[in-house]
């Protein structure tokens, strides 16, 4: 007798571990595709990252901007090998251990980098500047900007207030001196009864003789204190056609106090005269910041033009203003024209010497301030240093010194910088700052308009199993 069972039961039970196994292999697909997701956003979030991490440490070292150098210090200067870097950064993230790799083990992702593009970037140099000058503004966003620059604030505002920014005494000098030439003086015999041209004796005369030297010969009498760098100018951002970025986040509105910040960070990071950086190439970086000159000579020569335009002013301002010395420079006037036997020119005289005065006192200024002392932006019967009798033989009383108050060179060289055009002092601190990091090893090509700050990436990642994703990613160093 055979038993018999029906069999509803195991067509039930298979066709419910069917349905079971399907939902746990979708189960398992769903995990895999998220896991997959968020490899690749961790993976991303690692290799650009680790990109940004290669900034340049010459740069950041000096400067304190973080920048990647696209070129690694090899000369070849392109974001194909930021974006190259970028792909091995992103692949190494889905290597196998190396146990892994001996034993053939396998993930439930089997992931790979299929590819990893830079589709935006900006440069530093990018939009004039704006990505250069907001790595600054950053670096400096803990600097209290009111306090560090409210007296040089002053002090242009009291320049300017006076006038001794326009004034031109020279000028002056020039069309005073004009008239006392168009003089025929008279001509007297001598002791042996040979005619000759009275001469008037006119210190002013010694004086102006002087001048052909030229400013920064006669302020600092030791040559050898004068640096002789130069450079050659096409070599630099400033002067060569700039590489450029597409355009991402490559803008940046520059308020009036942020200017003043700006001020600040290249006066903390460049050298001046007296005040030198031996790694440098320019000794003087702030004033070829100013003035933009090939040599150190030429741009000192310059600051030592602008302080003479200024002390010039200030101390004709002063004469004329003090009873005692124009007394003083009437009576020899009076007396010159005298002997001269042309009274009528005691005016002219009179200002030629004033005009001599106030250029040996400038002069004697502008060797004080060279050799580290103080000169008051307007001076006092305290703070004046030559008498008239010592024009006659000025140069032997630059004996450097001080005044016993007011500014420092200094102070007069962050007006002059305050008072150059924006544009043109982050155009020279670009040449500065790519000078000095092109001497430090590895770095003779280094290039600003080349330094990366902010990208955007496209990375692919496929898997063994036919999936596929395609992640977006921007990161910079600020704001990202």
């Amino acid at each position: 007798m055979k038993l018999q069972t029906k069999g509803y039961i195991t067509v039930f039970l298979s066709l419910s571990l069917l349905i079971i196994a399907s939902l746990v292999l979708a189960l398992y697909q769903g995990a895999r595709i998220s896991a997959v997701r968020m490899k690749t956003e961790c993976v991303a979030d690692i290799a650009m990252n680790s990109v940004l991490g290669e900034y340049s440490r010459e740069l950041f070292d000096q400067y304190g901007l973080l920048m990647v150098d696209t070129s690694y210090g090899t000369g070849n200067h392109t974001i194909l090998n930021t974006q190259e870097h970028l792909k091995n950064y992103a692949q190494k993230n889905f290597e196998r251990s190396v146990p892994g790799g001996l034993l053939n083990a396998q993930t439930m992702t089997a992931m790979y980098c299929k590819d990893a593009k830079i589709t935006d970037y900006s440069f530093a140099t990018d939009n004039d500047a704006s990505v250069f000058k907001r790595q600054i503004l950053a670096y400096m966003a803990a600097e209290p900007v009111g306090s560090l620059m409210t007296d040089v604030l002053d002090h242009t505002s009291e320049l300017k207030e006076h006038g001794f920014d326009t004034t031109d005494v020279e000028a002056q000098a020039e069309e005073n001196q004009k008239e006392l030439d168009l003089v025929e003086m008279p001509v007297i015999n001598d002791e042996d009864g040979v005619p000759r041209v009275l001469s008037m004796g006119n210190p002013a005369d010694g004086v102006n003789s002087q001048k052909s030297i030229g400013i920064l010969n006669l302020a600092i009498r030791d040559r050898n204190k004068i640096s002789t760098a130069l450079i050659n100018q096409d070599d630099y951002v400033s002067h060569r056609a700039k590489n450029k970025g597409t355009g991402l986040d490559d803008t940046e509105e520059i308020s009036s106090g942020e200017k003043l910040l700006l001020d600040q960070y290249y006066f903390e990071k460049c050298s001046r005269f007296d005040c030198e950086k031996e790694k440098s190439r320019l000794k003087y970086q702030l004033e070829y910041l100013i003035f933009g000159e090939s040599s150190d000579y030429k741009n000192l020569e310059k600051m030592a033009q602008t302080l003479l335009f200024w002390r010039e002013a200030s101390n004709l301002a002063y004469l004329l203003s003090c009873q005692k010395k124009m007394e003083e420079a009437e009576l020899l006037a009076a007396a010159l024209s005298i002997i001269a036997f042309m009274p009528e020119l005691k005016e002219p005289i009179k200002y030629s010497i004033l005009f001599a005065w106030s250029f040996a006192e400038s002069v004697s200024d502008i060797n004080i301030l060279f050799d580290g002392g103080r000169v008051p932006l307007i001076k006092t019967d305290s703070t004046w240093k030559l008498g008239l009798m010592d024009i006659f033989n000025f140069r032997e009383h630059l004996n450097g010194g001080d005044c016993g108050e007011g500014l420092y060179y200094k102070d007069y060289l962050r007006m002059k910088l305050l008072m150059t055009p924006s544009e043109k002092k982050t155009e020279r601190m670009m040449d500065v700052i790519e000078m000095d990091v092109r001497r430090t090893p590895g770095n003779s090509l280094f290039m600003l308009d080349y330094c990366l700050d902010v990208f955007r990436a496209e990375i692919t990642v496929g898997t063994r199993y036919g999936y596929e994703v395609k992640i977006d990613r921007t990161y910079g160093y600020e704001r990202y």
